[in-house]
């Protein structure tokens, strides 16, 4: 349960001003049709974020558990740092939305965009925490839909009044600690320490 609440945490606070997030807001204001936006987001998260956890349960059987902890320690206080720059929404993510309609747009953009992203990195490494991908992606998932959806439905009138840099070092704080919790051996109980021992 760890897992899916922390999850869900870390990723409501990163996105909030991430590009996707941006992207959200950007087409709610060009579409005014909040349902298959938001279908969009739940299904490329959906798709994104299960990727990244499969990825994450093969590094956790893969990569040697005494190397494991120090790239995932240096990885969370890698997205400490990377939270406090705020990202920037590129014009060519927007314009695919003229040919596959609002879900389509949505779909491939929000995909697109959150490659490599620091919130799709995040599941990755929660993943290898956590040694459960389910309830990563599931959190994860949700953290996306929670950052996401009030700016797809009230963007506007929500933005004015989220305090973003508050937020960015609330996000870099919790990817802070997670990244000294795997150094002092904060994942034992959870599988990953187990491995190492």
């Amino acid at each position: 349960m760890e897992a899916f609440l922390v999850s869900t945490g870390v990723v409501a606070l990163a996105e909030i001003g991430d590009k996707t997030q941006l992207l959200a807001f950007i087409l709610a204001a060009r579409f005014k049709k909040p349902a298959p936006i938001v279908l969009g987001i739940l299904t490329a998260t959906l798709v994104n974020h299960g990727l990244a956890g499969a990825l994450g349960a093969w590094i956790t059987q893969a990569v040697h558990p005494g190397m494991l902890r120090w790239v995932l320690a240096l990885s969370f206080i890698g997205m400490s740092v990377w939270t406090l720059m705020p990202d920037r929404i590129e014009d060519e993510e927007t314009r695919i939305a003229q040919t596959f309609g609002v879900f389509g747009a949505t779909l491939i953009t929000f995909f697109l965009a959150e490659m490599g992203d620091k919130t799709q990195i995040a599941t990755v490494a929660m993943t290898v925490h956590y040694a459960t991908p389910l309830w990563v992606v599931i959190g994860t998932t949700l953290g996306m839909l929670i950052a996401d959806m009030p700016v797809v439905f009230a963007g506007d009138r929500l933005a004015v009044k989220i305090p973003m840099k508050l937020v960015h070092a609330l996000a870099a704080a919790l990817f802070m600690a997670l990244g000294v919790a795997t150094l002092l051996g904060g994942g034992a109980g959870f599988g990953l320490w187990e491995r190492v021992g």
